[in-house]
């Protein structure tokens, strides 16, 4: 008889050692907890992030870990609920194989990493494991949206079912391995973490009018599941260890992904990363919206065209932007920027910077916004399929100015990224603070506790 898959995943979750990893995926993991930390500290300020704090406020319990940005400290199963919604909540969070992976990671692993008073090279090893795990689940299920062939032409199509609940399993095995469950507790963990997840709602939320915050799905509600799933397999509760090999009633039924593809989930583990492909965003927005804003930036800025100079913006990008998601112009909660292009391309003209700012509800529904978005229309790009493609045209002073670019955003480079974190982290921190944060998170291999760092990341 075969070793059971779960059983594998476990083992590699518990053995993994700080020294096996290859240096880019140690470079790659403090960069994704750089970010995704700071993209949790901007959200703090947002009327929705300070409801999500509310909230984990009430609900209290022993004061095991720290909300982000604040100076509250509740139990880890409420800490982790609100750090992973405020890490997802600007939009603004690294984007890996499989989609926004890091608010159901970071914030589980961190939490239990500040409750143990772990070691910066134990938090990175954790965060690693989690992650790429995490990156083989998305291997296992169908693609959650791209162009197929379809009678000799490439297509753009929406997968049937697509959602978080496979990063789940990341989760338990980042936090299971901090709290150091033996290789048995590790595999009944796995195993309730398949249980303890969420809907697979991501397909729902590009059709969900009007828009609202359930956007992926609660990152938070499901990073709950994974500090339960530990606390299951610690009392011995025995889990459905068998749910990853079973082909026609396992996960991929249960979960209602679209298929079950578990052949991907072992080979090269422990020896492949596939996690590196990470994109740090630069704009808190859709990702398919970046290039675009690229474009609108280069000419606004090469021509010095004032808001009122411009007359019409036509945006054209990746067929995505058909779907009511990006085509209602509501204005009714942030996530209508976050989708919306006639609001980011306002914002752009009116020289505010991209994070929080462009996520102020005062600054957003602004008279001279609103009036800059009816002059803004988006439509696909007839090209994108063969280069992903992204255009601007900006018609003003009597002329038509063009941009246009490829690929689906540009690169953050390590000093970008920690421009990024500061932005993000001014709201609610000192600068005395950020400047001990940023060192202590580029240097985490020479952290001896968790806690030091944490002490700085809230008031």
């Amino acid at each position: 008889m075969s070793t059971p898959i779960i059983d594998t995943l476990a083992s590699f979750a518990t053995s993994t050692s700080y020294e096996s990893l290859p240096d880019a995926t140690v470079r790659s993991t403090k960069r994704v907890l750089l970010d995704s930390i700071g993209c949790a500290l901007g959200a703090t300020t947002t009327d929705p992030g300070k409801v999500t704090i509310g909230i984990a406020r009430q609900l209290g319990g022993p004061g095991e870990c720290s909300i982000l940005g604040t100076g509250d400290r509740v139990a880890i199963t409420n800490a982790v609920f609100a750090n992973g919604q405020l890490v997802n909540l600007l939009d603004f969070d690294t984007v890996m194989p499989g989609g926004h992976t890091p608010p159901y990671i970071v914030p589980t692993v961190l939490g239990m990493a500040e409750r143990e008073g772990a070691s910066g090279r134990e938090l990175v090893v954790a965060t690693a494991v989690a992650l790429e795990l995490s990156a083989r689940m998305a291997r296992a299920v169908p693609r959650g949206m791209g162009f197929v062939e379809e009678d000799g032409e490439r297509v753009f199509r929406y997968a049937e079912r697509e959602g978080y609940a496979r990063l789940n399993f990341g989760a338990a095995a980042g936090a299971g391995r901090l709290r150091g469950l033996t290789d048995a507790q590790m595999v009944n963990a796995l195993a309730h973490a398949g249980h303890l997840s969420q809907l697979n709602t991501w397909s729902r939320g590009n059709f969900s009018m009007p828009r609202n915050l359930s956007k992926y799905g609660f990152a938070g509600w499901q990073n709950t599941g994974a500090i339960l799933a530990i606390m299951l397999a610690e009392g011995g509760i025995m889990g459905d260890v068998g749910l990853l090999d079973d082909g026609e009633h396992g996960y991929g039924e249960m979960s209602g992904y679209g298929g079950w593809f578990p052949e991907h989930l072992l080979p090269g583990l422990g020896e492949e990363w596939g996690f590196d492909e990470v994109r740090f965003k630069a704009y808190a927005c859709c990702t398919m919206l970046h290039r675009a804003i690229e474009c609108f930036e280069e000419i606004v800025g090469a021509n010095r065209l004032h808001p009122d100079e411009i007359e019409r913006v036509t945006v054209y990008a990746s067929p995505t932007v058909e779907a009511v998601l990006f085509q209602d112009r509501s204005l009714n909660n942030i996530v209508d920027l976050q989708f919306g292009t006639p609001y980011m391309m306002a914002m752009v003209a009116h020289g505010e910077r991209s994070g929080a700012d462009w996520q102020d509800w005062n600054k957003l529904t602004d008279p001279r916004m609103t009036a800059f978005a009816d002059r803004v229309s988006v439509v696909p790009h007839p090209d994108y399929a063969d280069n992903e493609a992204s255009k601007v045209e900006v018609l003003a002073r009597g002329e038509t100015f063009t941009a246009e670019r490829y690929g689906m955003t540009a690169p953050l480079d390590d000093a970008q990224l920690v421009d990024k974190f500061r932005h993000n982290a001014a709201r609610p921190l000192t600068q005395q603070q950020i400047d001990r944060a940023v060192d202590a998170l580029e240097h985490l291999e020479e952290l001896d506790d968790i806690r030091h760092l944490m002490t700085d990341l809230t008031q």
